[in-house]
């Protein structure tokens, strides 16, 4: 008897079914990835090709041009790019200018090195001693920044996390620094990739993980733990010994419980329960640090931005001001010494972090400035000798921002939480005193979990707050007609906050961004689109595509006086739509005749 196509084809379907539920049992969280590889392929089958358009503002009355200390001919400290944001300040503002207004549009691709990992690709890349360093979940690796032939790379083996990722890592003194999703940092030897030490300074069994980018300074190393997005998660920053890992201090950005492990020096706080009026049964949880860190080296003090309350959408669970979250907390670098706090996210239900570095800077008007842009779509400038707030504007669409979220109907707000500003900072360009940042425009819903099933949620498992049975959906979900993203680029003065310029992209902007004495401005989009404007209008010298979503380091480095730029490329992550690509770093340069060689 013959079998009908339809049944055939249903016990295949069946077939594939029962394999693949076995293989999640066996491995959810690599069965998860392949399932972000097939939804994002088909999300961004037909995306369509990048576009900008740049709006200047004719009101405003630029400053003169500064050439910079190292415009032409940079000094060798400048020719690297050390640090997660080039300096421990933050400026992200190189001195190279080689490549410039008149020539940018000649850039190539001169090499890539493909990592050929299906990953969250946002790596904060450096270049230092002639290595160019990146970071993969697992993987860390150094390759000739000229060739991008691979000097070496080490592979760590542990449990794959829900949320993959890791943002670079740091150097001091022949050795690499890195964390890791199960709770780790871990040193290297430069020059070779052996492991040298491993100091756990979080649990992932609460959902904790170490994704930030370290930084070092003065043979300490600075870097917390990520994890307020999971039920019990509690952030935390250490200093560390740079040589042996030893945790000299361990600052809590939420309060301390009794059963809360410490595992080193407690510094000094103020920190305690007034500002967190929980119930018993529902933990404190937040205040995640989860992209990188700014030091002032002349002061000794160490900038740390501090992540959402838990759980995130329903403030109803956890009354007060939730401090240190939404904050950015000053320590002294050396002790872990509670010195100051600037609370930008007054109260979040939204999961607006303060998420990415704050810039550091002495404007042309002679201001200390702190200039940062959280995820709720707004850049803050600080005068950091008074602590005054200079101004707040908004960066990116920002709607029904005071509606509160309902058990009943989902509720619309902009940004979303994957809105505004994400773990790339902002930039100073000191040669025309602007503040440059990117954004994500695109607009989310959240409908609540009802009190009863927060209050159920085990311990160490996401904790949003957000009723859905879809997984995509957890960090919040847009409405058929908020579909369309969209990405912005503002240049901004830094002493009034008055915009100089902004740049609309159809994609989402949460590269770094990297101005140069150049008079160029690099970044690029989650389309794929690498784009070099001119710093002083944001009018557009080049586009490229590179064929995978621009998620991390955009950096810029000189290697036998030749000047480069390397860029990330390759995003598989379930907040983000992107079409799947394995990681890549792509080098960028003019050829002889162009850059005058």
């Amino acid at each position: 008897m013959k079998r009908r196509p339809w049944a055939i084809a249903g016990i295949a379907v069946l077939a594939i079914a029962l394999a693949g539920g076995a293989f999640f049992v066996a491995a959810p969280n690599l069965a998860t990835l392949g399932v972000v590889i097939a939804h994002n392929y088909v999300i961004s089958f037909s995306a369509p090709p990048g576009a900008a358009q740049t709006l200047v503002n004719a009101d405003y009355k630029a400053v003169t041009v500064v050439p910079t200390a190292a415009d032409g001919q940079a000094s060798a400290p400048a020719t690297d790019w050390p640090f997660y944001n080039r300096t421990l300040s933050s400026d992200r503002y190189s001195q190279l200018s080689q490549i410039n207004t008149k020539n940018v549009g000649g850039l190539k691709v001169q090499c890539t090195y493909d990592t050929n990992q299906w990953v969250v690709f946002e790596s904060g890349l450096i270049m230092v001693d002639n290595a160019l360093i990146g970071t993969t979940q697992f993987d860390i690796f150094s390759i000739d920044p000229a060739t991008c032939k691979e000097n070496w790379r080490t592979h760590e083996d542990y449990p794959r996390a829900i949320f993959a990722v890791n943002r670079g890592a740091a150097y001091m003194d022949g050795r690499l620094f890195r964390g890791t999703q199960d709770g780790r940092v871990l040193a290297y030897d430069f020059k070779t990739g052996e492991r040298l030490w491993a100091t756990t300074i979080a649990n992932p069994k609460l959902g904790e993980s170490v994704p930030s980018a370290p930084i070092a300074w003065q043979g300490m190393v600075f870097v917390g733990n990520a994890g307020g997005d999971f039920k019990g998660g509690k952030g935390r920053v250490y200093g560390l010994e740079a040589a042996t890992g030893k945790i000299v201090w361990e600052f809590f950005l939420v309060p301390k419980a009794k059963s809360d492990v410490a595992r080193g020096p407690l510094a000094p706080s103020p920190l305690d329960l007034a500002t967190w009026k929980n119930p018993s049964d529902v933990p404190i949880t937040g205040g995640g640090t989860w992209t990188s860190y700014t030091l002032d080296p002349e002061s000794g003090l160490l900038y740390v931005p501090g992540g959402n309350p838990g759980p995130d959408y329903n403030d109803s669970v956890r009354p007060g001001e939730n401090l240190y979250t939404g904050s950015v907390v000053v320590l002294d670098a050396k002790t872990g010494a509670y010195k100051h706090h600037y609370k930008l996210v007054p109260k979040d239900w939204h999961d607006w972090d303060v998420s990415n570095t704050p810039v550091l800077a002495q404007t042309r008007g002679g201001k200390q400035l702190m200039s940062l842009a959280p995820k709720d779509g707004h850049l803050y400038g600080y005068d950091r000798a008074s602590k005054d707030l200079m101004y707040r504007k908004p960066m990116t669409r920002v709607e029904y921002a005071r509606v509160p979220f309902s058990q009943e109907k989902p509720t619309r707000y902009c940004p979303g939480s994957v809105g505004g500003g994400e773990w790339n900072g902002p930039a100073y360009d000191p040669r025309t005193n602007l503040v440059v940042v990117g954004q994500v425009d695109w607009c989310f819903t959240v409908t609540l979990l009802s009190d009863e099933a927060m209050r159920l949620t085990p311990m160490g498992l996401p904790w949003m707050g957000m009723r859905t049975m879809d997984p995509f959906d957890l960090l919040g979900k847009p409405l058929t007609t908020d579909k369309e993203w969209g990405g912005w680029v503002n240049a901004v003065d830094a002493d009034t906050g008055v915009f100089a310029w902004r740049l609309k992209t159809n994609y989402p902007i949460v590269s770094g961004i990297t101005p140069t004495a150049g008079g160029v401005v690099f970044f690029g989009d989650q389309g794929g689109n690498f784009y070099a404007l001119d710093s002083s209008n944001g009018q557009k010298l080049l586009s490229l595509n590179l064929d995978g979503a621009i998620a991390g380091g955009v950096i810029t480095y000189s290697v036998n006086g030749v000047q480069r730029v390397a860029v990330t490329s390759g995003l598989v992550a379930m907040p983000w739509p992107t079409p799947p690509r394995t990681g890549k770093i792509v080098v960028l340069g003019l050829d002889a005749a162009a850059s005058g060689k």
